[in-house]
């Protein structure tokens, strides 16, 4: 099989523009780039290493990147069981930028969290995301639930 890495980065920019424009972020697709590998960091880190495996099975090869960009598979998931702990979560990936990305109230980090599930919508299937939706803390489902009918 050979590897086409111009058809990977094609895809990786066809993807982070028609995400950047999902979340409203006009041309900053820094911005949108950050945010998107915040989100993915946290759910990788709190959902059980399988659940990882099987969801970026799904992924296109510039997403696996980015989702495992950094990982170490030795560490068992983060006990996160509050929707405001996974956003703190979310911050700490997205490092010094987490101001300026998602300003100081958790409503508008929730709502590119959920903008973010559903654009994923796009490129995993609806039972793969009920079955991380399902690895999930109570707290935590609707991030995802209220995003699969989209």
């Amino acid at each position: 099989m050979a590897l086409n890495f111009n058809q990977y980065a094609n895809e990786g920019r066809a993807f982070l523009k028609a995400y950047t424009k999902h979340m409203g972020f006009g041309p900053d697709q820094d911005k949108a780039g950050r945010i998107l590998t915040a989100t993915l960091h946290s759910l990788r880190d709190i959902i059980p290493f399988e659940e990882s495996l099987q969801l970026i099975a799904q992924l296109p090869m510039f997403l696996k990147a980015v989702y495992v960009n950094g990982w170490t598979m030795r560490r068992r998931p983060d006990r996160i069981k509050h929707m405001e702990e996974f956003i703190q979560m979310v911050r700490e990936h997205d490092g010094v930028a987490a101001v300026n990305d998602f300003g100081y109230e958790d409503d508008l980090a929730e709502k590119y969290i959920q903008l973010t599930f559903m654009f994923l919508r796009k490129n995993i299937s609806l039972g793969e995301l009920e079955d991380v939706r399902d690895a999930l803390p109570k707290d935590l489902k609707h991030m995802i639930y209220s995003n699969l009918m989209f």
